[in-house]
This record gives structure tokens, C-alpha cells and sequence, in this order.
């Protein structure tokens, strides 16, 4: 698998379900995924310091956001009128009714996303990767993680050249269905260009060894009327 095959991705309807839960044809499927992105990146706007790992979009009746993030308390504000700010801005975007719902993470250290973020956020205050990195595995592994790799490229600390250096502890068997593994990836903007962050998390098997063979042998039976 490596670098070609996505984590999650791989892993879609087999022990993860999708961030975005609708269904379009043609012209309005462009519309609706181009609009989840304007969404995602005005909430990671509004919320850049709220911790905000993961924003679920789901259309039925109503366009339905749940915000799955650090600090909830800061995305909600006092008396619910930062989430009421945020909900009215995500409506002018979308131009219909929105339901806008908050998820607390419980354990920030075990989501992938926030680590990579906080890793990020610390090389561009110039701390050294190494050290970073070593604190997120740390960290990850105190809170119950079975195994965790982080990786950054780039010109680390002003090199001449890029490079890649990574660090990791406990196992990561990113080519196994049954495994749990949630991925995360950020960007750094420093004086010597961007740096990028890319942090594995395994958080334990989820199905047997048999519901795997058999999710990777499944084929789609279409029966004809």
C-alpha cells in the first residue's frame, strides 16, 4: 500500500463510513461536492482554534453538519452564540437551512488529524521536528494507542535539500482491513517553504480475520427484475 492507497479510503464501508452522506447525478453532484468543500474550509476558518479534526455533511431533508472537534466549548461560545454565528454563515453559504451539530473528541492525542496539526503548528513556531514528533508518539502511546508513525518532509530545519524523515512506535499494519487506523495530514508554512505532516494511528483490530477475507472477496450482486 505505501504512499499509493489512501488509509481511509481503503478502508470505506468495511470499518469507516463516509464524511459526506449523499447521492447526485451529473451537474448537481459537482454543485453539492464543490459546496462541501467551500463549507469544510469556512468552518476550518471559523473553528481554527477549536481543534476541529473531522466535519460530517449529510443531506436528506436538510443539509445536516456535525463538527467533531477538541474543544467544543470554544466552537460553541458563551450561551451558544458562536455556534448560532457559525450555523448562520454556513446557511448564506449554502443558501438553505442548516442543522449544525457538535461532536467532542475525548482523547485529542489518539485522532491523527490534530496531532498532524499540532506537530505542524509547532514547526512553525521553529521547533525542531524531532522533538515534536517524539512528544506526539509520547503522547499518543500514554493514551492507549497501539502503534503510531509520523512522517515530515520537506527542508527540515533549512536544509539545502528536501528530505524525509519519519518516527514511529508500537505496529501499524496499514495493508489490513480489519485494522483501525485513522490518518491525518497537515501543512507548515515556514520561511524555508512548506512542510508537510503525515501521522498514522492504530488503534486496535476491529473485525476478525474471516470478516476481512470476506470484505476483501465481496462482489456487488446485481439482480435483474
Amino acid at each position: 500500500m505505501g504512499r499509493k492507497i489512501h488509509p481511509v479510503g481503503f478502508r470505506l464501508k468495511v470499518n469507516r463510513d463516509w464524511d459526506a452522506r449523499w447521492y447526485a447525478e451529473g451537474k448537481d453532484f459537482k454543485d453539492k461536492l464543490h459546496m462541501d468543500f467551500a463549507i469544510r474550509r469556512l468552518i476550518k476558518k471559523l473553528g481554527r482554534k477549536a481543534g476541529v479534526s473531522r466535519i460530517e455533511i449529510e443531506r436528506s431533508n436538510q443539509l445536516m453538519v456535525n463538527i467533531h472537534t477538541a474543544k467544543p466549548g470554544i466552537l460553541i461560545g458563551r450561551k451558544g452564540d458562536a455556534v448560532k454565528d457559525l450555523r448562520v454563515a454556513v446557511e448564506t453559504l449554502a443558501g438553505q437551512k442548516v442543522k449544525v451539530e457538535v461532536t467532542e473528541i475525548e482523547k485529542p492525542d489518539l485522532d491523527a488529524q490534530l496531532v498532524a496539526e499540532n506537530i505542524v503548528d509547532q514547526l512553525e513556531r521553529r521547533i525542531g521536528h524531532s522533538r515534536a514528533m517524539k512528544r506526539a508518539i509520547s503522547q499518543a502511546m500514554r493514551q492507549g494507542a497501539q502503534g503510531i508513525k509520523i512522517e515530515v518532509t520537506g527542508r527540515l530545519a533549512g536544509s539545502d535539500m528536501s528530505r524525509r524523515e519519519w518516527a514511529s512506535e508500537g505496529r501499524v499494519p496499514r495493508s489490513s482491513l480489519r485494522a483501525s487506523i485513522d490518518y491525518g495530514f497537515a501543512e507548515a508554512l515556514t520561511t524555508f517553504g512548506r512542510l508537510g505532516c503525515k501521522v498514522w494511528i492504530y488503534k486496535g483490530e476491529v473485525l476478525t480475520f474471516q470478516q476481512e477475507e470476506k470484505a476483501k472477496g465481496k462482489k456487488d450482486v446485481y439482480v435483474t427484475p
